[in-house]
């Protein structure tokens, strides 16, 4: 009965994080049991993104830089087909580049591809919504993405054979990794925080774009068995902090490829 009691709790306390039906509820928590791990986020409305920085503590002065990358056709064509093309300048570390499968049902990946260390499936989840995501990732050396963004290395090159084959079996009949249009960049600033009451790490991201217009993301990360206890408690500290739950709610992809889509009249050649 204890039990009982305490998993009741814990879901009503992550409901204020996850504001789902019960039934949707339900289909998250057993898609759980699939999962490496799941990862809260939630987008700041902009009006309250000084009162939640000054609540939090958080501070971008001295943060580390980043310059991220979408490629996708110009018609947006791999993000309806459910595949995200990232890579990122990483200012004092290696780059990086990331193909990531969204929405994913895990039990379709490949065995190949679900043994690989490199593969992670991953619960995104904000209030009110979330997305099953498989994500091959891989580390390239420093400034390869500023070589490629000049023009000076073929984007191919940004990713291993590994997430070109994955690529490949979302793309576009003829279109290749280097027909593919670039969606950026954007200005990232990321920082970590442990905010008082909390017992882990929040990570806080600024994304501001080419217009001066910001997105300030706050997420964790945790274990899928964790995923009720997590979501309980960081609802409670951020309403503790005075920080708004209830704002729309947009991932980083879908609102720079809505960004840059305007300013694209074909494909990169």
């Amino acid at each position: 009965m204890a039990g009982g009691a305490r998993s009741a709790r814990h879901r009503h306390a992550a409901q204020r994080f996850w504001q789902l039906s019960d039934t949707d509820l339900d289909d998250l928590l057993a898609l759980t049991g699939e999962a490496d791990r799941v990862e809260l986020k939630l987008v700041v409305p902009v009006a309250a993104h000084e009162a939640t920085c000054a609540a939090l503590g958080i501070e971008f002065t001295r943060a580390r830089a980043l310059r991220v990358f979408y490629l996708d056709t110009p018609e947006r064509a791999l993000h309806r087909n459910g595949v995200v093309a990232r890579v990122r300048s990483i200012a004092g570390r290696a780059d990086d580049a990331v193909v990531k499968l969204r929405p994913v049902v895990p039990a379709e990946v490949p065995p190949r591809l679900r043994r690989s260390r490199n593969f992670i499936v991953e619960i995104d989840g904000m209030p009110g919504r979330y997305v099953c995501s498989g994500a091959l990732r891989a580390r390239l050396d420093a400034a390869d993405v500023d070589r490629a963004m000049a023009r000076r290395r073929a984007l191919h090159r940004l990713f291993t054979p590994p997430q070109l084959r994955l690529l490949a079996t979302r793309l576009p009949a003829r279109l290749n990794v280097d027909d593919l249009a670039v969606f950026g960049p954007v200005d990232a600033r990321r920082v970590k925080i442990i905010p008082t009451g909390h017992d882990r790490a929040l990570l806080a991201e600024r994304w501001t774009y080419p217009d001066g217009s910001r997105i300030l993301e706050l997420s964790t990360r945790c274990r899928p068995a964790e995923a009720l206890r997590v979501a309980g408690r960081t609802a409670d500290v951020l309403r503790r902090h005075g920080v708004d739950l209830s704002g729309p709610q947009q991932t980083k992809t879908r609102t720079t490829l809505d960004f840059f889509a305007g300013e694209l009249t074909g494909p990169r050649r």
